[in-house]
């Protein structure tokens, strides 16, 4: 059925009730509630969400112990999306109604000095708080019916029929685009394809390791194959990954579990013959992390560190170990600068440059939005598009 793209001038300015999947209580399945969203206040912009997909990063966020100071509960999950524009507030002038829009986690003033500088993608004004609400107030456009607020996710909140967004989390893209495709570019496939492209900048010819074959690390794979790579190796505990691996570019395949008196490193460095020349961490393991390191080439070897440490735990390397040539970094979103290199993206994809059909494997509708999360928890999802019931 295709999903209605029209939006009304009825609300415009004044509060709207919609649908919304709100998590209430950690860990327990997200409940459809009527909600009330604010109009926007100023540098703001209401959407209409068209269709959304369910990121490892929610389930994170969704499954977060109470006392965890990143946790807020009722709170909107979702950070994948693409929706029309249904009004904008004061001092909007880069998007206006009806147009097609991406949110992203990620802001992008483009007037600090990080957002005018091409060595990264952070952004001074915006990014360096974790927000509950709107990032220039603080405060919630959500309230449900019996007045309690309930919180935004990472500036997004893309579980709901309409959300309020900042200007500096949106990004305009074609008015053709693929809706599905759309939600993919607002995290994890950006995310893995920019960090192959831009933050390591992968040659043809040469060896690349990439530990976790989750969405984010299939998308480096894919990222790696276009530019040509000579060898890609998975490293997973789950088998199944290497067949699916294969589809985006993944050469050969490494079970720990299978390793036997052989660590990890010891196995890539007998595959390539010295090392990786560039490694992927993408689980969020400071132990993999070191893993990721030790695997990759002396002399030339960089790592790239893409998840988000899960537990806390400080990243130990020998010193001794650098000092021939290994670099290691840090990826936020893929060294990506939404309102630039989005576009570029989207682009590549209309140009069949960059395939991105491959990572959708199931598509619920939005009152069946707690299968999404049953897929993920059972391994069975790269993404799944949740499509709204406008």
């Amino acid at each position: 059925m295709p999903i209605n793209r029209s939006i009304t001038r009825e609300y415009i300015g004044k509060p709207i009730r919609c649908k919304a999947a709100i998590c209430r209580k950690s860990g327990e399945p997200l409940v459809i509630e009527e909600i009330e969203v604010d109009p926007p206040k100023s540098w703001e912009v209401r959407i209409k969400i068209l269709c959304t997909s369910l990121c490892h990063s929610d389930l994170t966020f969704w499954k977060l112990d109470p006392s965890a100071p990143p946790a807020a509960f009722p709170r909107i999950l979702g950070h994948e999306a693409v929706g029309v524009v249904e009004s904008v507030g004061e001092h909007v002038e880069e998007v206006k109604e009806g147009e097609l829009v991406v949110p992203v986690f990620l802001p992008n003033c483009g007037e600090c000095k990080d957002c005018e500088s091409t060595k990264s993608n952070t952004c001074s004004k915006f990014g360096s708080k974790l927000f509950f609400g709107m990032p220039r107030d603080g405060t919630s456009r959500f309230r449900d019916m019996n007045g309690e607020v309930v919180h935004h996710l990472l500036c997004v909140s893309s579980f709901s029929e309409y959300t309020v967004v900042d200007v500096t989390h949106l990004v305009k893209i074609a008015q053709d685009f693929p809706l599905d495709k759309a939600c993919l570019l607002s995290c994890g496939v950006s995310t893995g394809v920019g960090a192959a492209w831009k933050v390591a900048d992968v040659e043809k010819g040469t060896t690349v390791a990439i530990f976790g074959l989750g969405a984010v690390g299939l998308a480096v794979a894919l990222g790696a194959k276009q530019r040509g790579v000579s060898m890609i190796i998975g490293i997973d505990l789950n088998e199944n990954k290497f067949e699916i691996g294969k589809q985006f570019g993944v050469t050969h395949f490494v079970n720990p579990t299978t390793c036997k008196e052989k660590s990890v490193g010891e196995v890539i460095k007998d595959m390539t013959n010295g090392g990786a020349d560039y490694c992927f961490e993408c689980i969020g393991l400071a132990s993999l992390m070191e893993e990721a390191f030790n695997s990759s080439r002396e002399g030339w070897g960089k790592t790239v560190i893409i998840g988000v440490e899960m537990h806390g735990s400080p990243l130990t390397l020998n010193p001794r170990t650098m000092l021939r040539g290994r670099t290691i970094t840090g990826s936020l979103f893929g060294g990506i600068k939404p309102k630039s290199d989005l576009p570029l993206l989207a682009q590549k994809y209309l140009d069949k440059e960059l395939n991105l059909d491959g990572f959708i494997t199931q598509e619920v509708d939005f009152k069946d939005i707690n299968k999404a999360f049953d897929y993920m928890v059972q391994g069975k999802s790269i993404r799944c598009i949740i499509r709204m019931d406008h």
